[in-house]
């Protein structure tokens, strides 16, 4: 029985049984209705064995290798065209016409003569309870459980991989002597061969997965829904390597779903775009949310002609036109992430374009700052990787040199004006600065989305998209510029490096608000006084935030791993929670923004900002495409400094004193309110502060003639300046309108970024 949660207040379940069956590869055929606000269609989930059933040699891969050589060779030096195959399929709405694969923007993705090992990742989230036990069914049937929430299942079906042209090859090799060629037997073992394929045959794997997800059905499947999943069941089938392993799934959202929201945009037409909702896309498609469930994808969306798809992936889609008014829009990405990561917007988008910009421009970056930069310094890259293997940038000499890669910029209508005066120009700087810092970007093209104004916060990060508030692009460059920075740092941290745990959101969050600081200062190119002040200024900013916070929440939701020990244990199922994952107020708090910004910042005071940096440089390479805990990053760190510079120093103690409690360490407070009574002098801010203060008091007391006599003067400040201004001066008791009236004259608060206006 599924256990029964409280979507208010309990923890968020993962239900899928990955250890006994993983999904490699998912394959998407889907129309988009904005009359009926629903996105039906089917889904095509391509299983390896998990961890706990595996049987397969070592020798498999060998194996692969020979029998793909020459095949391989040609998926690595042609375009990869996919017809239409002649077998017959269940929907007669898919099509695939020359898809291709070799453009500009796509050979920077992938270095055919990668050389990586191919590790397992075996490790996951834990679990308080599985889903189903499998060591004690007897002669029950094996249950396949996956995450699902507010979808309609129309049917499951087996999908016959045998019947496609040309798979013959797959079932050749030499390692199929003495195996039954039952059919069910044979199509299981086509499925492997073609998820194990070694990744310079990328092209190949992803030509014969679109024809296999077009395969015909050979059988239904016995399916039951639940709050939270979906259990799949074949009859007489007791074993996760007997169950089939390319299953298809018809079904349609609902318009009340909870992974994507159906609205308008801010010129009034339809869309639909997936908005990060705390149950992430099980609402989309039936899926495997644990993040251990790396997966590639591909997908085909129709929807009416004037709508334009934006998705995650590695091509830069060109519609096809099926017949009249309707087109076709095709997705793929061949870096396995976590279903989680999959973003999918539909609306009237323009793509935004200045002619007189050109995005190939070289940007540079400030030499004068004493940060280290990457774009020669590559010994890391030497290392063989330590992900599963994919086609991967960091081992393509091209993409190690790209500064800046390929990028669009789509907004409504009325927005483009604005997007071409501050987001179209920042982009290249802020991708620039980026790579100055960490190298390599993980991801070969980048579109940035403005979305609706029901947006419920200044941006997301997906694989290959951005999506950023319309709040961003009021008040000048300053919050945009720090906003698409913070954005930008997920792409190492948070999408190519990923939490193992999901209640570790430190490990995205916190090092994205420290690296966008980076960023921007980079971006800017300030001198090294101007990038020391600002930094300290944001610290102090966000010291006020952090401290206000601690005050006002719970205390278990300030610990930055509340499972402590059990962090990233895996159960036997691969069921799990994700603790505190769907309580309301979670919603709201930047603990772990905040807390885990300062942990970095001082782990950076303590071994020095260009070694700290250097360090950064280094764990992205070695960590990219793999899952981590936050000892994981700790010991790498600690490596890297000299014992005299520890003091005292270990991961136990990071994990007493920041990580697994409430609150915030004592060193740190008092560390702070040292640097907060400097930057006040330095700044002479706390004159500033005075002087309004002083006239607030005055103004009450005198007339308003005698204040015109008196008029003060009061220096212009910079945006961050001013919100700490705003935040000082509301800790007055009583602020009159008259003070509140000089401000806007003062400041043009009106005309102020939406962190001023807030």
């Amino acid at each position: 029985m599924e256990t029964q949660l409280d979507p208010m207040k309990d923890d968020l379940p993962l239900m899928a049984n990955t250890s006994y069956m993983l999904v490699k590869h998912y394959v998407l055929d889907l129309d988009v209705d904005f009359k009926s606000k629903v996105i039906e269609g089917s889904i095509v989930l391509f299983f390896e064995t998990g961890s706990q059933y595996m049987k397969t040699s070592s020798a498999s891969k060998e194996c692969c290798q020979s029998q793909f050589d020459e095949t391989c060779r040609m998926g690595a030096s042609e375009p990869c065209h996919i017809p239409m195959i002649n077998v017959s399929t269940c929907s007669s709405k898919t099509e695939y016409n020359d898809f291709t694969v070799s453009g500009t923007e796509e050979e920077a993705t992938s270095d055919e003569n990668s050389n990586h090992s191919n590790n397992e990742q075996t490790s996951g989230i834990s679990s308080s309870k599985d889903c189903c036990d499998i060591e004690d069914h007897g002669n029950k049937d094996f249950l396949l459980v996956l995450d699902c929430c507010d979808l309609s299942v129309l049917k499951v079906e087996e999908v016959d991989v045998a019947a496609v042209s040309g798979i013959e090859k797959f079932t050749r090799s030499a390692k199929l002597t003495g195996i039954s060629k039952e059919l069910e037997n044979l199509r299981n073992r086509i499925v492997h061969e073609l998820v194990t394929l070694p990744s310079n045959c990328w092209k190949e794997q992803l030509y014969y997965f679109t024809h296999c997800s077009q395969a015909p059905g050979c059988g239904e499947l016995l399916f039951s829904t639940g709050t939270w999943s979906l259990e799949i069941r074949k009859l007489g089938i007791q074993t996760p390597a007997d169950f089939p392993h390319a299953i298809r799934i018809w079904y349609k959202t609902k318009p009340e779903g909870r992974s994507i929201t159906w609205t308008t945009d801010q010129s009034g037409r339809p869309c639909v775009y997936t908005m990060g909702s705390p149950i992430n896309n099980r609402a989309l498609f039936p899926c495997q949310e644990p993040p251990i469930a790396l997966s590639t994808w591909q997908a085909s969306v129709r929807t009416a002609a004037g709508f334009v798809v934006l998705m995650s992936g590695e091509n830069s889609a060109e519609p096809v036109q099926l017949r009249e008014g309707v087109l076709s829009w095709y997705y793929y990405v061949s870096m396995p992430m976590p279903a989680s990561t999959f973003t999918i917007a539909v609306g009237c988008w323009q793509e935004v374009k200045q002619q007189s910009f050109k995005q190939t421009a070289a940007i540079e970056t400030n030499t004068e700052f004493s940060l280290p930069s990457s774009q020669t310094d590559f010994r890391w890259h030497e290392e063989i990787c330590g992900h599963v293997e994919y086609p991967c940038r960091f081992q393509n000499p091209a993409a190690r040199l790209q500064a800046v890669i390929p990028y669009r910029v789509f907004a409504p209508w009325g927005l483009m004006e604005s997007c071409e005066e501050y987001l179209l120009q920042l982009i290249p700087q802020c991708l620039s600065a980026a790579y100055a810092t960490l190298g390599t970007h993980p991801f070969s093209r980048l579109d940035v989305l403005i979305v609706p104004s029901n947006f419920s916060s200044l941006g997301m990060a997906s694989p290959h998209i951005i999506f950023l508030s319309q709040s961003v692009l009021s008040g000048g460059r300053h919050l945009c510029g720090t906003r698409l920075c913070h954005e930008i740092a997920h792409a190492w941290f948070g999408l190519a490096i990923g939490a193992r745990d999901w209640t570790e959101e430190w490990l995205s969050e916190g090092f994205a608000t420290f690296l966008e600081d980076i960023f921007w200062a980079r971006a800017q190119q300030l001198s090294h006084d101007e990038i020391k002040r600002q930094l300290e200024l944001k610290a102090l900013l966000r010291w006020r935030r952090l401290r206000d916070e601690v005050q006002n929440s719970e205390e278990e939701l300030q610990v930055l791993r509340p499972k402590k020990e059990s962090t990233g244990e895996l159960s036997e199922s691969g069921a799990s929670v994700v603790k505190y994952g769907l309580k309301a107020e979670k919603i709201f708090m930047q603990v772990h923004y905040l807390k885990g910004y300062f942990l970095l910042r001082s782990l950076a005071r303590t071994v020095g900002e260009v070694s700290y940096l250097a360090s950064l440089q280094k764990f992205v390479t070695k960590f990219h495409g793999q899952l981590i805990l936050s000892q994981d990053f700790l010991s790498t760190l600690l490596e890297d400094i000299p014992k005299q510079k520890r003091s005292g120093l270990t991961v136990e103690s990071i994990f007493q004193n920041w990580l697994d409690t409430s609150g915030i360490p004592k060193v740190n407070i008092k560390y702070q309110e040292g640097c907060i009574f400097c930057l006040k002098k330095q700044h002479n801010f706390e004159l500033q502060v005075t002087k309004w203060i002083q006239t607030n008091r005055r103004i009450r007391k005198s007339s308003k003639k005698k204040m015109k006599q008196d008029e003060v003067v009061f220096q212009q400040l910079l945006p961050d300046q001013l919100v700490l201004l705003l935040e000082s001066l509301l800790e007055e008791k009583t602020l009159c309108p008259r003070i509140l009236q000089h401000l806007e004259r003062t400041y043009q608060l009106r005309e102020q970024d939406a962190e001023v206006s807030h």
